[in-house]
């Protein structure tokens, strides 16, 4: 079973895969010294590049989590580029995972958790994300930032810090950078936490998706011609 903030005892390096295929299964050990999870096994996730980036994607089991790499031009606009690992998931979900790692590829390279409605480049979708450093950028001092599209093929939103000057309030520090997405009916709920035990809000937005959504990590370059990589760990879902 999968344990929030648990660095495994067991390291296991499996397969690289770059299509659709189901992941073969990874041992999942840890302690259980921390709030519990339930498992997703990994060989239950699939692989995509969605919008078609001139850099394909790649994924692999390692230290029972995911070592990706994504080109993409990126996750805004009307159209997104990415690489996406994903299970399909009805009803409400509370996914959790540590981002140990993140390539800057540029400035706005990005990681995190999205929900997504289909896999098509103009899907709507809540994605809930992470930059490689806490460089100013548009409206945010720090690393965290959450990003919707309301309406198929249209412009993307974000919602940022209330502050945009002084600390940071939710700064990366790779690798302890923890983030996590909730579902409760149609209000989608981004956290922080940088130990993967205490968790603060970041916001909390109503989208209406249909119950039935793909779930899972993604990860986008914003660099057509240079690819970023992440390394994600203890992935698993919250008990409630």
């Amino acid at each position: 079973m999968i344990k929030n903030h648990i660095i495994p005892s067991i390291v296991v390096l499996l397969i690289v895969i770059t299509g659709p295929d189901l992941f073969a299964q990874a041992n999942q050990k840890s302690d259980s010294n921390v709030l519990k999870s339930n498992p997703i096994p990994l060989s239950d996730f699939k692989n995509i590049d969605v919008g078609n980036p001139s850099i394909k994607g790649t994924v692999k089991i390692s230290d029972n989590g995911f070592d990706m790499t994504a080109g993409g031009v990126d996750i805004w606009g009307v159209k997104d580029e990415f690489n996406f690992v994903y299970v399909e998931r009805t009803g409400n979900f509370d996914l959790v995972s540590r981002i140990e790692s993140l390539t800057a590829a540029n400035q706005y390279t990005k990681a995190g958790i999205m929900a997504r409605e289909d896999l098509t480049p103009g899907s709507r979708h809540i994605y809930f994300q992470v930059f490689p450093d806490n460089s100013p950028r548009n409206k945010n001092n720090g690393g965290y930032e959450f990003q919707y599209r309301i309406v198929k093929d249209s412009s993307m939103k974000a919602i940022y810090p209330k502050s945009s000057e002084g600390a940071p309030e939710f700064p990366v520090a790779f690798p302890n950078t923890w983030i996590r997405l909730q579902r409760v009916r149609n209000e989608f709920t981004g956290y922080y936490s940088s130990d993967g035990r205490t968790w603060k809000v970041f916001t909390t937005y109503a989208l209406e998706l249909p119950s039935k959504i793909y779930l899972g990590l993604a990860l986008t370059s914003h660099n057509p011609n240079n690819p970023t990589s992440a390394k994600f760990r203890n992935i698993g879902e919250l008990k409630h």
